[in-house]
């Protein structure tokens, strides 16, 4: 049992009594209210530490707190493993996040980036007015504080939020964040974080949550410092959100250490995804055979043949083809024959090419040398030609073609396959990039 930060819970009954009263209230007055109860601490206590959910106990207590939190609030039936495992956990495009007391996990929330199964809040929800922006989204969910760390003036939940925040803007390569949530909790996410909803209208059940209702909302990163700022200008530092999220250095967060400029760190080995999902539940049971197939085409390797559910021969003939692209970030010049060097941001790599965002248009079939900066000190000098352009309303993107990639590059894209990105070596996964095959 932790100890030493948490209070005595008010009663149930005066949580609703305060919130109904709450309700009421003009939408300013009630932010307003919100926003004089932050208090977020520069300086927790050493016994929190924060990092990615990586290894079966770490993932095991998460899931169990989740599966608490949700079948406390009725989002979810009891199942039997004491778990709430999700078919998104399984995918390279998820992180865990986890907090810790004196060793003890007290809070998560996992952000699952768009990967092969879409999002889950994507079933209800339209969501093409964020994806008709720049940049790439990823959605919030499964966010659970044990109970003994739910009156706690925020000691668990602020430093979670901060760590979803920096992890997104600076490691996850993630501009807009979306989330659906009960209606009783949207105030939270309006008036502290300053969500925006979506134009739909509030989901009177949510299937992914036991058929409770749900409020989709939405925030773009790239705001939202500007926002932040106006929001709590005149406060304290304690009761800032802007100067917490964006100028406080908290050490009790552990950030991935990457050798690579990848942009996610999965963590799902063979071992762990057949503990998850076919030993403690049989998620991959219930999945269909294009999600079984779709799941065959992001883990591929021989290795994860036994763990992985079969299509039926039926769903064979859904064809679907594995691109060997890797998402990256990686900053890089473009050194053109009578031109001068263009800027440019490689997003995705393969053994052959890559591509990128440009800062200025290009001419097609041109040829040139591409510097690439792959990680910390380790540059690759690549001959490479346009080959095509990629229209979109996020900026200029072209496809380059590398004529002979170099040993620098070769080591770099056998390291993503191999999935040994990180600086550790740990086996860690990068994302493979998997779609259906045209018709």
């Amino acid at each position: 049992m932790p100890t030493g930060v948490h209070e005595r819970k008010p009663s149930a009954g005066l949580h609703r009594l305060a919130r109904s009263a709450a309700s009421r209230l003009p939408r300013e007055v009630r932010f307003n209210l919100l926003r004089r109860m932050v208090d977020c601490d520069p300086s927790p206590d050493s016994r929190l530490q924060l990092d990615i959910a990586s290894t079966q106990t770490d993932l095991e207590a998460c899931f169990a707190l989740l599966h608490d939190a949700y079948v406390g609030s009725g989002f979810m039936k009891p199942d039997p493993s004491g778990l709430r495992v999700t078919p998104y956990h399984a995918l390279p495009t998820t992180t865990t996040l986890c907090a810790r007391f004196d060793g003890q996990v007290v809070g998560t929330l996992s952000i699952i980036r768009e990967g092969v199964f879409g999002f889950p809040m994507q079933t209800a929800f339209d969501l093409s007015e964020v994806r008709t922006l720049p940049g790439r989204i990823a959605e919030i969910s499964a966010l659970a504080v044990h109970p003994d760390f739910r009156s706690t003036g925020g000691k668990i939940l602020f430093p979670l939020m901060k760590f979803m925040y920096e992890y997104c803007t600076r490691y996850f390569d993630v501009r807009h964040l979306v989330i659906a949530v009960n209606p009783k909790h949207i105030d939270m996410y309006e008036a502290l974080l300053l969500f925006r909803r979506l134009a739909t209208q509030e989901i009177s059940s949510y299937d992914f949550v036991n058929g409770a209702p749900a409020i989709g909302a939405t925030l773009d990163l790239q705001g939202a410092p500007a926002q932040f700022r106006a929001a709590y200008a005149g406060r304290t530092p304690r009761k800032d959100l802007y100067h917490y999220f964006t100028e406080v250095a908290l050490p009790n967060i552990r950030f991935p250490a990457r050798r690579y400029h990848v942009t996610n760190d999965p963590v799902m080995s063979p071992e762990l995804l057949a503990h998850f999902f076919n030993g403690r539940t049989q998620v991959f049971g219930a999945l269909d055979d294009r999600q079984r197939a779709l799941l065959r085409a992001v883990y591929p390797e021989v290795a994860y043949r036994g763990v992985l559910p079969a299509p039926s021969n039926q769903a064979s003939r859904h064809k679907l083809r594995s691109f060997r692209r890797y998402s990256v970030k990686c900053p890089a010049l473009l050194d053109a024959e009578g031109s001068p060097t263009i800027d440019l941001d490689v997003l995705d790599g393969s053994r052959h090419g890559f591509l990128a965002r440009a800062d200025q248009p290009l001419v097609p079939l041109r040829s040139g040398t591409a510097r690439i900066q792959l990680g910390a000190g380790i540059m690759a000098n690549e001959r490479v030609r346009v080959v095509r352009k990629v229209t979109s309303l996020a900026g200029l993107y072209y496809g380059f073609e590398i004529e002979s990639p170099s040993t620098e590059w070769t080591r770099f894209v056998r390291a993503l396959e191999s999935g040994e990105s990180s600086a550790s070596d740990a086996g860690q996964r990068v994302e493979r990039v998997a779609e259906p095959a045209e018709v």
